[in-house]
């Protein structure tokens, strides 16, 4: 599915590997530290951004029936679990782990916590999320969250042909997308209606941000739980859930979840 964002990334990995000296055109013989990853981010995903629902609204922006989780790979197992729910547990923060919360209809503030974290808070559920881009930083592994262990790289790739390679290249010049991979989760819901993942989910996320015609700015997360526990098959829930950028915060009403 993501065949193009790796071929492009290794593609970019061996120029850099190569020596050249034309990515930062730093002056010969002078040394120079890798930039950080807010420096060489090839997007900005920085600001206010709103939840469009265009697709699932039955799922998303209402709370579903018990028993309502059709298109959802489910094994057996998982079915036993997700038919334990009642509408008492409506609103429980379960729904607000990584394997579901950017799924909800929801807005989220993403900014840089440092030059090497970059965090994600919503509204939906006051949850907060922070992705590491360097392994050593990462909270230490054994103690799941709801929000896990998050991993984080950029995925560059390359400008169109014309002009490319020249020695003038940049950076900025490049497109790309942000991947991420989280571990260490708690067990949670993939629908607020009790739509299992277990400790053993792993969730790979892909940001892109492109703009439209109208003027206005998107983000596309395409989201990949792979849960063995609960999943049937190859044990992969895929998802693709659309932002529009806001002027500002205005409108930021964080709402918590309950227990």
């Amino acid at each position: 599915m993501k065949s193009a964002h790796i071929a492009s990334t290794l593609l970019v990995a061996g120029m850099l590997i190569s020596g050249s000296q034309s990515w930062a055109q730093r002056p010969a013989g002078a040394p120079q530290a890798p930039p950080t990853p807010k420096a060489d981010s090839p997007i900005d995903l920085t600001g206010y951004w709103v939840s469009i629902v265009n697709e699932d609204w039955r799922w998303r922006m209402v709370t579903p029936p018990k028993g309502d989780y059709a298109s959802v790979p489910l094994n057996d197992e998982g079915k036993k679990v997700a038919d334990t729910w009642d509408v008492s547990q409506d609103g429980s923060c379960k729904a607000y782990g990584a394997g579901g919360l950017m799924r909800m209809p929801t807005r989220v503030h993403i900014s840089w916590a440092g030059d090497n974290v970059l965090k994600i808070e919503t509204d939906a559920g006051q949850q907060i999320r922070t992705l590491h881009f360097n392994a050593a930083d990462l909270p230490p592994a054994g103690t799941p969250t709801l929000q896990g262990r998050s991993l984080a790289l950029w995925e560059h790739t390359l400008p169109p042909a014309t002009g490319m390679g020249g020695p003038d290249m940049r950076v900025h010049e490049l497109g790309g997308d942000l991947k991420v991979v989280t571990t260490d989760l708690s067990p949670g819901w993939l629908r607020r209606n009790g739509v299992p993942y277990s400790e053993h989910a792993q969730v790979t996320e892909y940001y892109d941000r492109f703009p439209t015609p109208d003027g206005n700015e998107w983000f596309v997360v395409t989201t990949v739980v792979h849960d063995p526990t609960y999943l049937r098959g190859v044990g992969d829930f895929v998802t693709s859930s659309h932002f529009r950028r806001e002027p500002d915060g205005s409108k930021w009403h964080p709402k918590p979840c309950k227990g």
